[in-house]
């Protein structure tokens, strides 16, 4: 908890000032609800005019700083200095992590904070927020202002009187009612710039007009955000100080001297060439990697379409279309996606060589953010030929049910037709005795083949809830085909237990029945229900995916052949019982009615249905042995993939190992590796006729529907990646040597010592790993002479004796702690705890030349302007070249200092902008 304002009383002794007094004030929290709406919008305004520098601004100040992340980008854009990485968690831990981040940097500022905690910012209390406010606004805005020895309230209020003391009807004796009637703020900026206010037109009676006349041009011409309303500052008695002392604290920054700049040509040229290069690398930078997102960013919701289709053809289409956007369309963005790779690490290799800062891509554009919309585009690209493939077994699937559902449900109706007509007819009331006997028999018979198809009813009930689930397109029809088959089986049970009654009823008055007709009705009833299921398997449809299968399926089909022989005896012992009745009728004289009366299955059925399965035998016999021919040819095409997907996976991880043993133990100079990396890279090329050979193949199986390989652990997707990652891994190594040559360039790097860093870093890199880890980085800084025991800081530009090496490492001397953690933080600046190759040469080139710094540059501009604080177009124009003069005058800001003249440009901020913050 602190006292926000004990910062502007750090003096020791004395009475206390004005800021203590206001601070017993503040602490009892008698804020006047009139102050408080003042305080807010001018403290808002306040925030917002610095906050707009880095892209945001706030609407509610209780609400807004209440996670902490906008109160320490304020603190950093007022302080010029960068705070601890804040915590983007939406918990309440975070957000107090955070304010408390921000509360700690205004503490190190000397401020003392009381009565303000944590807490109270994150629950939003108004009266701590405006009072943590004021701290800020009092310590970086008001404190630092000094005239004539009199400093922060004093010093402003001395130097808001000097300036107005010209002005009739101004005196200037406080922050509250010297500035109600408007004149006072209009008197500050008649004095700096006469050409903006008519000051003898304003009237001292009119205060609001003199008020809105001063906040409009402040607005408009100084870029003083408007923080006050006229009419709030007219009804209050008393307006609130703070807010009028920050409001015209702005005035004072504003008018109160440009800082100096110097700068000189020769310096500046070689700045700006170098600054232009890089812009428009970031710039191709830019546009390339938003072409990249936008393809993807369409790419995406393509891939995670699953609409279904409704038939084989229609998805097989689907299909086409994503193995055409395999092969024409996703390879020239991969190029594309290495490419901004490379061109990035380039151009972070130049900043750094030039002493800039990084390179910070818009919002979504790094480098992790394409490598993760990618990431995502795969993903998305594996799930949707996932749901492809299982849509063609599903739609495949639902085909052949719909077709078996259609074939029984038919074979059903045909059985079905006419049997309720049977059933309801009354034809026992008329007959004899022994034609009742023979109805009542003749029903036995029905109801044990109405038992008999009772499975073929449930077969297709459950053929039918499997389309259903299966979701297939034209389930309205099936289902109503299936209702209307199981409604009729329901009336034909009921029908059947009605007609068995009435016989049961009449059969004691009816005696006689032909055994013979009934045994063969018995008999005849499951031999041709047995025929009519073998006929029904015969032309049963199947789908297979292996040899295997189709030979399970080739032996069931032998087996049911084996029983023909059976089945025909059975054939002919019927058929010999209606032999046996035509032999007694004709013996004994008896006149036999037209059919038997037990049954509707004539001899001649019999036979005809047998002929006809005898006829689908071989029928089936054909087809088996086509779809084994087919079988036969997945196969072929199953091990053809396999050979050549076995050799290609072998070669990419040959290739593989073989390019990080080459990145490790190259020889010659930069430019011969980078030769013979090209030409190794060549080679690697001249093998994509092998890959598109898989292609080819891996294509041959999707279209034969080939969904497992046993011959090979590789699939297509999978050597894709490996190829990918190949060719990128061959770029990255190429690149790096590029950037090895642009540093040896860049700084003067002998190749001795480039060849001396290389071997240090190899023999160090136990692992080969193409890293070395902190321990291993400081033992390499000591085997290369690295002592800061006398210098923290730099080397002296030379490699230390041999003698003294051999020393350093013989007495164990190593790097001071605090030494190597600064040296950690500028190679490893992510934290990763390893060190590349191409940091460490960095570093080594960093300690051993100079670069180019914003002062420098400064100065140079200062001799180019004569001394002066600003520069003209015209003497950029006549001290640069054509082109770089007008690259400056684009991007110089006005310069705004009370010497100011007409088209005068502010080069200091420009410089330090050149290089950001790092060397101020």
């Amino acid at each position: 908890m602190v006292d926000y304002h004990a910062a502007n009383n750090q003096s020791s002794g004395g009475p206390p000032t004005y800021m203590e007094q206001e601070n017993d004030w503040d602490r009892d929290m008698l804020l006047d609800p009139a102050w408080e709406k003042q305080q807010r919008k001018t403290f808002t305004a306040w925030c917002n005019s610095h906050l707009r520098k880095s892209g945001t601004q706030i609407e509610n100040i209780e609400e807004d700083f209440r996670d902490g992340l906008k109160l320490m980008l304020l603190l950093e854009v007022i302080s010029g200095e960068r705070l601890p990485k804040p915590e983007r968690g939406k918990m309440r831990v975070h957000k107090i992590n955070n304010v408390n981040k921000a509360l700690d940097f205004i503490a190190s500022k000397g401020v003392k904070l009381v009565s303000i905690g944590a807490e109270e910012i994150v629950d939003g209390n108004a009266k701590m927020t405006l009072g943590m406010i004021w701290t800020i606004i009092l310590r970086f805005a008001i404190q630092d202002i000094s005239v004539e020895e009199t400093s922060a309230k004093e010093g402003l209020l001395l130097w808001c009187q000097r300036k107005t003391a010209p002005y009739k009807n101004v005196n200037v004796q406080n922050f509250h009612i010297s500035w109600k009637d408007g004149l006072a703020f209009n008197a500050l900026i008649h004095r700096h710039r006469p050409d903006l206010i008519d000051y003898d037109s304003l009237r001292k009676d009119d205060p609001v007009t003199n008020l809105n006349n001063a906040f409009e041009v402040a607005e408009k011409h100084l870029d003083i955000p408007k923080m006050l309303d006229a009419e709030d500052i007219v009804g209050t008695l008393r307006p609130d100080e703070k807010a009028i002392m920050t409001y015209v604290s702005c005035f004072y920054h504003a008018f109160s001297g440009a800082q100096k700049a110097e700068t000189a040509a020769n310096r500046i040229c070689k700045v700006l060439a170098v600054n232009q290069e890089n812009e428009q690398m970031m710039e191709d930078y830019e546009k390339l990697a938003s072409e990249l997102l936008e393809w993807i960013r369409r790419t995406i919701p393509w891939l995670e379409n699953r609409t279904q289709e409704k038939t084989m053809n229609d998805m097989q289409a689907k299909q086409e279309d994503f193995r055409d956007y395999r092969r024409v369309h996703k390879p020239p963005k991969v190029q594309e996606k290495c490419q901004l790779e490379i061109s990035f690490n380039t151009l972070q290799t130049k900043l750094r060589l030039n002493n800039r800062p990084a390179f910070m891509p818009s919002e979504g554009r790094m480098v992790s953010d394409i490598n993760g919309a990618w990431h995502t585009l795969e993903g998305a690209e594996k799930g949707y030929e996932e749901w492809i493939l299982s849509e063609i077994r599903r739609l495949e699937r639902l085909e052949h049910l719909a077709e078996k559902f259609h074939q029984k449900a038919a074979i059903h109706e045909s059985w079905t037709d006419g049997k309720e007509a049977m059933l309801t007819q009354k034809d026992y009331e008329t007959s004899t005795l022994s034609e009742v006997k023979a109805l009542l028999r003749k029903h036995e018979a029905f109801e044990s083949d109405l038992a008999a198809h009772q499975d073929r009813v449930e077969q297709i009930a459950a053929i039918a809830q499997e389309l259903n689930e299966l979701d297939y397109y034209d389930s309205a029809s099936v289902n109503a085909r299936c209702q209307k088959i199981c409604d009729q089986w329901d009336s034909l049970g009921a029908l059947t237990q009605s007609r068995k009654e009435s016989l049961e009823r009449t059969e004691k008055q009816l005696e006689s029945i032909d055994e013979l007709y009934l045994e063969y009705a018995k008999r005849a009833a499951p031999f041709n229900n047995w025929m009519e299921g073998a006929m029904e398997d015969l032309q049963d449809m199947f789908i297979v995916h292996n040899i295997e299968e189709i030979q399970g399926l080739i032996t069931a089909h032998e087996q049911f052949k084996s029983t023909l022989p059976e089945a025909n005896k059975e054939r002919e012992a019927i058929q010999a019982i209606q032999s046996e009745v035509q032999k007694i009728a004709q013996s004994n004289g008896i006149k036999l009615g037209s059919a038997n009366p037990y049954t509707t299955i004539t001899p001649e059925s019999i036979d005809n249905k047998w002929a006809k399965a005898m006829d689908m035998v071989p029928q089936r016999d054909k087809a088996l042995q086509e779809e084994l021919n087919k079988q036969n040819n997945n196969d072929s095409l199953r091990a053809k993939f396999a050979t050549q997907a076995n050799t290609v996976g072998a070669y990419i991880q040959a290739k593989m190992e073989e390019i990080g043993r080459i990145s490790i133990e190259m020889n010659g100079t930069l430019e011969d590796q980078l030769t013979s990396l090209k030409d190794y890279q060549k080679s690697i090329m001249s093998y994509m006729p092998e890959i598109n050979t898989l292609e080819g193949y891996h294509q041959l199986i999707q279209e034969a529907l080939i969904f497992d390989n046993q011959y090979t652990s590789y699939t297509m997707e999978h050597l894709r990646v490996g190829w990918e990652q190949l060719l990128t891994t061959i770029a990255r190594t190429i690149n790096e040597v590029e950037n090895q040559i642009l540093t040896r360039d860049a700084k003067g790097i002998s190749q001795e010592q480039l060849f001396e860093y290389r071997a240090s870093f190899n023999h160090f890199d136990k692992d080969h790993g193409g890293t070395l880890q902190a321990e291993e980085f400081k033992a390499c800084l000591i085997s290369l002479g690295y002592d800061v025991e006398n210098d923290k800081q730099k080397r002296s530009g030379q490699m230390v004796s041999d003698d003294f090496r051999a020393l350093l490492i013989a007495t164990g001397n190593s790097l001071g702690d605090s030494e190597f953690a600064r040296i950690m933080g500028i190679v490893d600046p992510n934290g990763s705890g390893a060190v590349t190759f191409q940091a460490f040469i960095d570093f080594m080139s960093r300690e051993t030349t100079d670069t180019d710094t914003a002062d420098q540059v400064i100065a140079s501009f200062k001799i180019l302007a004569a001394d002066k604080t600003f520069i003209t177009a015209d003497e950029l124009r006549r001290e640069l070249p054509p082109d770089q003069a007008e690259y400056c005058i684009a991007r110089m800001a006005p310069y705004t200092g009370p010497d100011a003249v007409p088209g005068a440009l502010d080069y200091m901020s420009f410089s330090t902008a050149l290089y950001g913050e790092s060397d101020l």
